[in-house]
């Protein structure tokens, strides 16, 4: 079968493949190729895709299309983990919502209840945290009863952030003759149950990687000492680059590595959980527009952000494990972009960065930075004898 290679063969109409346009997106990646012929047609669909593989077009394009502004509102709600997310989705959608008549808000905790649900109530699309949308719904100021397509996007890390009762209680209070579309990472345990539970003869569609590791970007390890981070930290970041992403691994952390940096003439911004909403997004504004290029977060503030433009991810504390490595990286190497991830190992981080490169097939990468490859620890079993711990089995993202 021939690769649809427009929006317009994909049965999008002429003001929305023009909206598009504008925004220099001609071509559809593979999974909106996969999903919108599905999502056109108002058949519930369950979708396995990576982060940053252009999964919101392929949810948002068919939404647009499908409603009609005399419809009640809000006629969609898309639920989403972050309130950095939910910003995100809904200003993606704006430009092809507008080219049909329609209006897009946001819903989120951290800021006054009063504006959002205003702007809530005259909206056809409502983008929604799980938290925030329940507590609209227990004050009464917003119904569900009027819509018509649900979407359930990065289901996986709304499991893993605890929405599951409050995901459970939107998706009953909406009309069971709707159509969903779901969207994970993965499909595999409770998140399988609840794709099962909330959508009715559903079509499946997957993006797999040959590596469990974002391809398109360039992994590097470098060797650092605890007292030399920070410089280490100015040589990378004073290099050519775009906007760089620096994790560490507390709030506090992310303060102090944003004051020395400034104290060594780089300008950066810090986001984490004990910011005001607005002060999350004035910092991710800030970064967004490349105002400030440096943006240091804990790997709670930095959930959901969907941005282009990250040329660098640096592990300046390293991931817990493999699933973090792949969360972090993956906010480069976007859509069909390059990008840089880069983790600094100290000595005393050597054997936990050794068994997350064996486990995302990243030992080249590793010993390329000058390193050696921790060997695997001794472990005892029940009987005392010693044995070899045994490899993990290989798990693909």
């Amino acid at each position: 079968m021939r690769q649809l290679s427009t929006f317009a063969e994909l049965g999008v109409s002429a003001p929305v493949s023009r909206a598009l346009g504008r925004r220099g997106i001609g071509s559809p990646f593979p999974i909106q190729t996969m999903v919108m012929p599905d999502g056109l047609a108002g058949r519930d669909v369950l979708a396995k895709s990576r982060t940053g593989s252009g999964k919101t077009l392929a949810f948002a394009i068919p939404i647009v299309e499908r409603l009609d502004p005399a419809m009640a509102r809000p006629s969609a709600l898309v639920l989403v983990p972050t309130r950095e997310l939910a910003v995100q989705v809904t200003e993606d959608m704006r430009d092809i919502a507008a080219a049909r008549n329609l209006r897009v808000a946001s819903v989120y905790g951290g800021v006054p209840i009063p504006k959002q649900a205003e702007r809530a109530a005259k909206a056809h699309i409502l983008v929604a945290t799980p938290g925030r949308m329940q507590d609209l719904m227990d004050r009464r100021v917003v119904s569900l009863g009027g819509v018509r397509i649900l979407i359930l996007d990065e289901a996986d890390r709304m499991l893993d952030m605890g929405f599951h009762p409050q995901v459970d209680k939107i998706t009953r209070s909406v009309p069971k003759d709707r159509q969903t579309m779901f969207f994970s990472a993965t499909l595999d345990g409770a998140v399988g149950h609840l794709a099962r539970a909330y959508t009715r003869d559903p079509q499946s569609h997957s993006i797999e990687d040959e590596r469990p590791v974002i391809e398109e970007a360039d992994h590097r390890f470098m060797a650092v000492d605890e007292h030399g981070k920070v410089d280490k930290l100015i040589d990378v970041l004073t290099q050519e680059r775009e906007l760089a992403l620096v994790f560490v691994r507390t709030k506090r952390g992310a303060d102090r590595l944003r004051s020395r940096l400034r104290a060594k003439g780089i300008q950066a911004l810090a986001m984490h959980g004990d910011l005001t909403q607005s002060a999350r997004k004035r910092a991710l504004d800030s970064f967004v527009s490349g105002k400030v290029d440096v943006l240091i977060a804990t790997d709670v503030a930095a959930r959901g952000l969907d941005l282009d433009g990250i040329s660098h991810v640096i592990n300046y504390d390293p991931p817990q494990g493999h699933k973090e490595y792949v969360h972090r990286v993956g906010r480069t190497a976007r859509a069909g972009r390059s990008g840089i991830g880069i983790t600094f190992v100290a000595p005393t981080q050597l054997h936990d960065m050794s068994v997350v490169a064996r486990e995302l097939e990243l030992k080249e990468e590793f010993t390329a930075g000058g390193l050696a490859l921790a060997a695997p620890r001794k472990v005892f079993s029940s009987h005392g004898r010693k044995s070899m711990m045994q490899p993990r089995k290989r798990r693909r993202f």
